[in-house]
């Protein structure tokens, strides 16, 4: 994993909006391989039920900054404590369909058991990034979007889960950066805008 390629990085930001909320992927030593740790979302969240993402959530007054979010949710959702974590990047801010401008960071997480939130995390599933990068265990297609026109969406499918989505979007980058993968230049299908997500 190319850290110091992460460090040097500088991130696009976005500045214009209103709700900001900060997420970090957490990378795991697991037997000497790089694993990424994904939360499933709880079913009865009202925003990307049941999706893969990265620990994280909306800023809070207590945060004194997008870092300080990110850390407290870590704590949060899975129990990673703030001193545990090594922050080692920022990558580029996206908007996301419930209207928050999310700031990513790539961090360094032991690798040990975390226990997932009631509320808010249904599963903890952390991925080997041999499997990610795997050419075979990666889609993407594009399709219309209401908000944002034509958009290209990825698909990770490892151990029986999707990534996709906004997480998606964060992941293709932070594998880039990290990693010699890159992503495929042609997507592997066109859709209609109504075609079938995954659940």
């Amino acid at each position: 994993m190319d850290f110091e390629r992460a460090r040097r990085y500088t991130p696009v930001e976005v500045t214009d909006a209103e709700r900001r909320a900060a997420v970090l992927a957490p990378v795991v030593d697991r037997g000497g391989a790089p694993h990424i740790l994904f939360t499933k979302r709880a079913d009865h969240l009202g925003s990307h039920p049941g999706q893969m993402s990265f620990p994280g959530g909306g800023v809070e007054p207590q945060d004194i900054d997008l870092t300080a979010t990110a850390l407290r949710e870590a704590n949060e959702e899975i129990g990673l404590r703030p001193e545990e974590a090594d922050v080692v990047s920022r990558i580029d801010d996206i908007r996301t369909v419930s209207e928050y401008a999310v700031t990513p960071f790539v961090g360094t997480a032991p690798d040990r058991t975390y226990v997932p939130s009631d509320d808010e995390v249904a599963e903890i599933a952390i991925l080997p990034v041999s499997e990610l990068t795997a050419r075979e265990n990666y889609e993407s297609e594009r399709r219309d979007h209401p908000y944002y026109g034509e958009i290209r969406l990825h698909f990770f499918r490892v151990d029986g889960y999707t990534v996709w989505g906004a997480t998606g979007r964060m992941l293709v980058q932070l594998l880039e950066l990290l990693t010699d993968w890159e992503m495929p230049p042609d997507v592997d299908r066109v859709v209609d805008p109504d075609a079938d997500l995954p659940v």
